[in-house]
């Protein structure tokens, strides 16, 4: 603790050890006046002390110090009132009077402050429904002051009857705080069970010696500044040292959250409050010792109260319905995103399977591969006349066009990382439907081409991503092909971070868009394809990071889009080459200029 805060303290005992003498030295005016003042400056302490430490802490601790500080400045605030009776009007105060109100609401702030419970971690939603439930207990614990009190001090003035009410439902009050906080004190450990504990301590003192004085006062031995006092300037200082010591020594939040039941449980008071307002509707018009004037007011009062309430019962309900609306949302998109997953983990899995499978028949065609090309060199380097050299460069050219497709299997069953560079999307679609022009020519297929020319660049192997739009596009060609002829649009956008390619057709669409992407799943006749083209772009697409889809069309058609993450400014400046990407156009001229084929339609 700081030597401020311990000088603090040290004035505040000496406060109360000032009281406890003058109750004992002084009388009269001059009493009165020592101990009224006594009690506001340690009152004005106490509020100034909780300031500070509700700024200083955090979320729902602040909250928490902020009611302790509006309690004690409550508090205070009725200090001043007696101050005004007794010291500049010197007159006791009456005894119908107004100001009782600010006494019993002073304690109103600071139980709220134990239902925030700023010793558990608890998520936005439960505090929020929390407090509308706390709202209907605090609304209800005003009610019945104003049920039980007001009507003698307006409706049908009796000093007799304000005093009894007032004194037990003030009472009433305090032992409900003090109850509040032993459950509290049982539920917190460490620091928060230390300070529960103090706070108990001085509120504890303070009833206490608000029931002597009350006793003193029906005895007619109770006075300003008497020894009665003493209990009470206790109390005020010791909530003194509560803020001082909280300032200091800040307790931590613990990592237990709450008991689940809890919010149930002050849900169902709240509802309880509720049903008890129909009984004391019921008591205001059975209770024939009350005047008829009370009787009215009471009948008022609860009407006006089950309206206040029922509003705000109305509105946790709507809250409550639009946090399940967005939690029945929630559950839909977790659902999709948990199928979405469960399918990509599936095709993983096959495809994990199909490529240690092509991976070790592509090792097995290499070794025979390699003689083959050995020995065609070598027989091209001998004697050999026009006919004989042009076979033999014929058999080099189809044994390096194998070798190719071989590279490719190695690839597709990720045996050969590809190599990564930065690439233009839009540049590589370009140079795709460039190599499919042979092809639409003769199939009556238009192409609507819609390239953004301002997309960022995305990190890939350009071969393989050649691949995957050859793959994806000549498969369009084939599903066109089957009616005739159609049009073909392809497009690249940038959304959400991510650079996406999409190709639409409006052609008879896919039969079975959920598995375009199992290995060896086709339409095609038996002869026109394996059904590996559009696993291995998935393969490839996955191995960027990125995302492909098929979906039909509602008007016809189908649509197969390409997202793959674009890069940043950052990823951009640690690349260290700066020439443009070049594009596999010799590769596939040495195949012969053909485009792979496709066949999942």
């Amino acid at each position: 603790m700081s030597t401020r805060s311990k000088i603090w303290i040290l004035l505040a005992t000496g406060l109360v050890v000032g009281q406890a003498v003058a109750a004992i030295w002084l009388r009269g005016f001059r009493l009165v006046a020592f101990s009224d003042a006594t009690q506001a400056l340690l009152l004005l302490s106490g509020t100034l002390a909780f300031v500070p430490t509700a700024l200083a802490a955090q979320g729902r601790a602040r909250a928490f110090w902020g009611l302790m500080a509006t309690g004690v400045g409550l508090w205070f605030g009725y200090q001043l009132v007696w101050i005004y009776f007794e010291i500049y009007l010197r007159q006791d105060v009456p005894d119908l009077f107004v100001g009782d109100t600010v006494l019993f609401l002073h304690i109103v702030p600071m139980m709220a402050a134990l239902a925030l419970q700023p010793q558990r971690s608890q998520d936005d939603r439960t505090t929020r429904f929390g407090s509308l439930d706390f709202a209907l207990l605090l609304i209800w614990w005003l009610f019945l002051y104003l049920f039980t009190v007001v009507p003698w001090l307006y409706a049908f003035p009796d000093d007799l009857s304000y005093n009894h009410n007032q004194n037990v439902i003030y009472m009433t009050e305090k032992i409900v705080f003090l109850g509040g906080l032993a459950v509290l004190w049982t539920r917190s450990s460490r620091s928060w069970k230390m300070l529960y504990g103090h706070l108990f301590g001085a509120s504890l003192v303070y009833a206490l010696s608000s029931y002597l004085a009350n006793w003193a006062i029906e005895k007619h031995l109770y006075y300003t500044g008497s020894l009665y006092d003493v209990p009470l300037v206790l109390s005020m200082a010791w909530f003194t040292g509560i803020a001082l010591w909280a300032r200091d020594m800040p307790p931590k939040q613990e990592a237990v959250r709450a008991h689940k039941g809890h919010g149930v449980w002050v849900a169902r008071l709240g509802m309880m409050t509720i049903f008890s307002l129909p009984l004391f509707a019921g008591w205001a018009l059975i209770d024939l010792n009350s005047p008829s004037q009370v009787q009215t007011f009471r009948l008022l009062l609860t009407l006006s109260t089950m309206m206040l309430m029922g509003s705000l019962v109305f509105l946790k309900q709507h809250l409550l319905d639009r946090e399940l609306l967005s939690l029945l949302r929630q559950s839909e998109e977790s659902f999709d995103s948990l199928q979405r997953l469960q399918a990509q983990l599936v095709q993983s899995e096959k495809l994990a399977s199909l490529g240690q499978l092509v991976g070790g028949a592509a090792h097995e065609l290499n070794n025979p591969l390699t003689a083959m090309l050995g020995y065609s060199d070598l027989l091209s380097s001998t004697q050999l006349d026009d006919e004989q050299r042009a076979l033999a460069l014929k058999i080099d050219q189809q044994v390096r066009r194998t070798k190719a497709l071989v590279a490719s299997l190695l690839n597709f069953a990720k045996q050969v990382p590809g190599e990564k560079s930065p690439l233009d999307m839009s540049a590589l679609v370009q140079t795709a439907l460039k190599l499919c022009q042979p092809q639409l020519r003769t199939r009556n297929i238009e192409i609507q081409a819609k390239l953004a020319s301002d997309l960022p660049p995305v990190l890939g192997d350009s071969t393989q991503l050649l691949q995957v739009c050859l793959h994806i596009g000549n498969n369009a060609l084939h599903a066109l092909e089957e009616v005739g002829g159609g049009a073909l649009s392809i497009s690249t956008a940038m959304e959400a971070g991510s650079v996406v390619v999409e190709f639409s057709d409006n052609g008879p669409g896919a039969r079975d868009p959920e598995r375009v992407f199992d290995p060896f799943y086709t339409t095609r006749p038996v002869g026109k394809g394996m059904g590996l083209g559009l696993s291995a772009c998935y393969g490839i697409v996955q191995e960027h990071k990125g995302r492909i889809v098929c979906e039909n069309r509602p008007e016809g058609g189908a649509v197969f889009r390409i997202e793959l993450p674009a890069m940043n400014t950052d990823a951009r400046a640690r690349q260290s080459a700066s020439t443009p990407p070049v594009y596999p156009l010799a590769g596939l001229a040495a195949a012969g200029g053909h485009v792979p084929s496709s066949d999942k339609r």
